[in-house]
């Protein structure tokens, strides 16, 4: 083409605040659709931003203000541990991409998650993303015994551990602790009539699924 003027948008390569490319060549980049990856884990994505880099993705991906900014650059540096600054880059890129119904129902998952809400309160698609992002267990209706839950889901290495934590109360099903050696998943226990969440302890989270 000769004698015309054209023009080129061009931006600056986005990285991240160790020097590597934030993209998919680098294994660090995501989908936009949902089918690709769920809300919930598009939600999570961004939640798990590193403080040092959060706000650039927060000028970059958010219509924030310099000032709105400059307010979370404060945050990060007094009270990083609050993780302000991710919750809403987290929640407004959601948002933008997904809708606010699926932002809440991905925040709703992330605070039971965290034993602060209730899986009961979740969609069928959102648990299901949930579930997929856990170790998880298919079993039967004649395996829903707390024992074999616990073992299934590598929480126990034996029967005779899973019947200690038992005993000591160290389960729970649906944020509900269990205790005793005959415990079981219940029909009603089953979410959606699919899937049960299951707790060790305060870290070890997992899902069961009736096949």
């Amino acid at each position: 083409m000769e004698g015309k003027s054209v023009h080129a948008i061009g931006t600056p390569l986005i990285t991240n605040s160790d020097g590597t490319k934030f993209g998919k060549s680098e294994g660090n980049a995501i989908w936009l659709n949902p089918q690709m990856c769920s809300p919930y884990a598009f939600y999570q994505f961004w939640l798990n931003t590193a403080d040092a880099d959060v706000l650039d993705r927060l000028k970059v991906f958010t219509f924030l203000t310099r000032a709105e900014i400059a307010e979370f650059a404060e945050k990060v540096e007094k009270e990083p541990f609050k993780r302000e600054a991710q919750k809403t880059l987290a929640y407004l890129v959601t948002s933008l991409v997904h809708g606010t119904e699926a932002t809440d129902q991905a925040v709703a998952a992330s605070e039971a998650l965290f034993g602060k809400g209730d899986f009961a309160a979740l969609d069928e698609a959102t648990l299901e993303s949930v579930v997929a992002e856990l170790p998880s267990a298919k079993l039967p209706a004649d395996r829903l015994d707390m024992i074999s839950v616990l073992t299934e889901l590598g929480f126990a290495k034996s029967n005779s551990e899973a019947r200690r934590i038992l005993k000591e109360g160290g389960a729970s099903v649906n944020g509900v602790k269990v205790q005793g050696e005959d415990a079981a998943i219940s029909k009603d226990d089953l979410l959606h009539g699919r899937f049960a969440m299951v707790r060790r302890g305060k870290k070890n989270q997992g899902a069961v699924e009736l096949v």
